[in-house]
């Protein structure tokens, strides 16, 4: 059979293994390389090649690499339970993008967090040991033999109807499509780092497993640099934050819904109002659709089918009605209220609409997952000669946003699922193409994510980076060709004939909530000037002295539009400076008689340790600046 490798065209023998090519292309840097990929799959090094093709092999440099280790280090952290609990039986243990889990039942035993340890060490000793990880395929027969004590596993094998693979390594045996690395020895840069409890298959109603979480690394440095974030991550953790800085309060009153304190809500106020104008500049208008809408409504947009689980229904008048989950139903009874000529178009539609979904109540998570929320949501209705231009200026819309904040990202485009999904394939294909053209027209690389795509239409997800270098799911632009034709909406067109537009969903934030809960842990809590909840605070040195100056100072600010807080307790003056460092506040000023006497003002940065005088117009001039610039 004959393989394309590096742009060389390779003549191999039928039986030939990864290990084979690694001695019969005279492979530099063996130990580095972990499987082959074939045709885009990847492949055990001791499998034999099936067929002939483009062909690769993969590294520790690759971007599959992390994710191989950590497979391999779930394998490694089961071998070693199994040594210290025999009776312990195993579910699913897959990596995931932040390392690896493990659901077990340990039956009686009971584990605890002091138990990790002894479990790295033992995981130490196996990797040391060298095993290696073979792979065979077996009959489903011969699986459940293998399995007959594991109820889990048995379940998962009655539901394979393709090839059964199975992996050992020493005495350890487990059910997995694989690959994995050749041997154990691999794995030697490992943390546990959490215990939880995990209902089997994300059943409540089934057994709870323990879960066990972990992470992998080829070096001991990106070990601990990785463990490093995520202390530096608990500090960042935006429900603390959010307590501390008083920024939004979460209640058993209200699971799911938080509450915004007030200087959340100057947060909150001052990121929507940019937002707003912001979208105004680019040629949305804006419009706001009713809370709660009929069966009928969510029957149409096939919501009632796709999405019923999700959404919280009543009953009115004898009729059930939904609280919606989605704006775009309501978009398009708006569009739907006038007639539109081809000259009317493109229509860009937008609202911050706030909607209701039922998540779990295992998944909430601080802002990060709640059951209500508002989406920075936009619709745009266009014609199919309109659509690369209108993808393209969206691309440049979230490009300028994303930067504004320090946000990096990249892009993936999510294509049609495997299940539920309404409209025929051919549409589906037409759109995908159309948001892939878009990108490459506008230079922006992307990846894509097989059967991610909403129910309705295929999807741009924007995945932001972090200052710690974190993955956050936010934006998206959805091309929907389904939800016009099943509200029958059109437009006029040059020759007096009904055509279907074009609609395109679109979110920058995604979530308001979220997106500042994500924007905490980005700026640790200091944001900068022009978002920061307050913005100054007034400390006078001596109440009786300067408390009448501070206040004028106070109102003076206030009328130029500053977030102004005046600290006139009766701390000593170290300690208010110390507090207004603890609130991130970014400027703190203190008036003293210098500064009331000569219109001065003394002032020190967050996070700095001198303090700076200046007169008074100067420093008004000087946070000006710095709030245009979005510095």
């Amino acid at each position: 059979m004959e393989l394309k490798y590096k742009n060389q065209i390779v003549k191999v023998n039928e039986g030939t293994t990864g290990f084979d090519l690694l001695k019969i292309l005279n492979v530099e840097g063996k130990g580095n390389v972990l499987v082959y990929k074939l045709n885009g799959e990847l492949f055990d090094l001791a499998t034999s090649l099936p067929n002939g093709g483009d062909f690769s092999f993969v590294t520790k440099d690759d971007a599959e690499a992390f994710a191989l280790l950590n497979h391999d280090a779930a394998h490694l952290m089961a071998q070693a339970i199994l040594s210290m609990y025999p009776k312990a039986k195993f579910g699913i243990g897959p990596d995931i993008s932040e390392g690896f889990y493990y659901d077990i039942d340990f039956g009686d035993a009971i584990i605890n967090d002091s138990d990790l340890a002894v479990i790295e060490a033992r995981m130490l000793e196996l990797s040391k040991a060298d095993f290696r990880v073979m792979r065979q395929v077996v009959t489903k027969e011969k699986a459940l033999e293998i399995f007959a004590n594991n109820e889990y596993k048995i379940e998962l094998i009655k539901e394979i109807n393709e090839r059964i693979t199975i992996y050992s390594q020493g005495d350890f045996v487990d059910l997995c499509y694989g690959p994995h690395l050749p041997s154990t020895r691999y794995v030697q840069h490992f943390k546990l780092l959490s215990l939880a409890g995990a209902y089997w298959r994300g059943d409540s109603s089934r057994k709870q497993l323990t879960r066990i979480y972990g992470v992998a690394f080829f070096s001991k440095e990106a070990l601990d640099k990785h463990l490093a974030n995520l202390e530096e991550a608990k500090k960042r953790d935006h429900r603390k934050l959010g307590r501390e800085l008083g920024l939004f309060m979460l209640s058993e009153y209200g699971p799911g819904f938080p509450f915004w304190l007030p200087k959340g809500m100057r947060l909150y106020h001052e990121l929507e109002h940019w937002w707003i104008k912001k979208q105004r500049e680019a040629g949305y208008e804006f419009v706001k659709t009713p809370q709660i809408l009929s069966r009928e409504l969510w029957e149409t947009s096939g919501h009632w089918l796709n999405y019923r689980e999700n959404m919280y229904t009543t009953l009115i008048d004898d009729r059930d009605f939904a609280i919606k989950p989605m704006n775009c139903p309501g978009s398009i009874l708006i569009y739907n209220n006038g007639l539109h000529s081809y000259k009317d178009l493109p229509i860009r539609m937008a609202e911050h609409g706030h909607v209701h979904r039922h998540e779990p109540s295992g998944s909430l998570n601080g802002l990060f997952r709640v059951r209500s929320f508002t989406q920075d949501d936009a619709h745009i209705y266009c014609r199919k000669d309109q659509l690369q231009g209108e993808i393209k200026r969206l691309l440049k819309l979230y490009d300028e946003v994303y930067k504004t904040f320090d946000l990096s990202y990249h892009i993936e485009l999510s294509t049609r699922p495997e299940k539920k999904f309404i409209g025929d394939i051919k549409t589906w294909n037409l759109s995908e193409k159309a948001l892939a053209k878009a990108c490459k027209a506008s230079g922006i690389p992307f990846k894509i994510n097989e059967g991610d795509g909403a129910f309705y239409g295929p999807k741009l997800d924007f995945k932001l980076r972090d200052s710690l270098g974190r993955i956050w799911q936010c934006g998206t632009i959805q091309l929907d060709m389904n939800l016009p034709e099943r509200f029958d909406i059109s437009y006029i067109d040059a020759n007096n004939q009904k055509v279907r537009p074009i609609m395109l969903h679109r979110a920058v934030f995604g979530s308001i909530e979220r997106f500042i809960g994500i924007l905490i842990e980005h700026y640790a809590g200091a944001f900068p000037l022009w978002l920061a909840p307050t913005q100054i605070a007034i400390l006078p040195v001596n109440n009786d002295a300067h408390l009448k100056h501070a206040n004028s100072v106070v109102r003076k600010l206030e009328k130029e539009g500053f977030r102004v807080e005046l600290d006139a307790s009766n701390e000593k003056l170290g300690y208010r400076l110390r507090t207004s460092q603890v609130n991130k506040i970014p400027y703190t000023l203190v008036i003293g008689d210098k500064e009331q006497n000569d219109n001065l003002v003394t002032y020190r940065k967050f996070g700095a340790k001198d303090q700076i005088t200046v007169p008074y117009r100067e420093f008004i001039a000087l946070i000006k600046r710095e709030i245009r610039d979005k510095a």
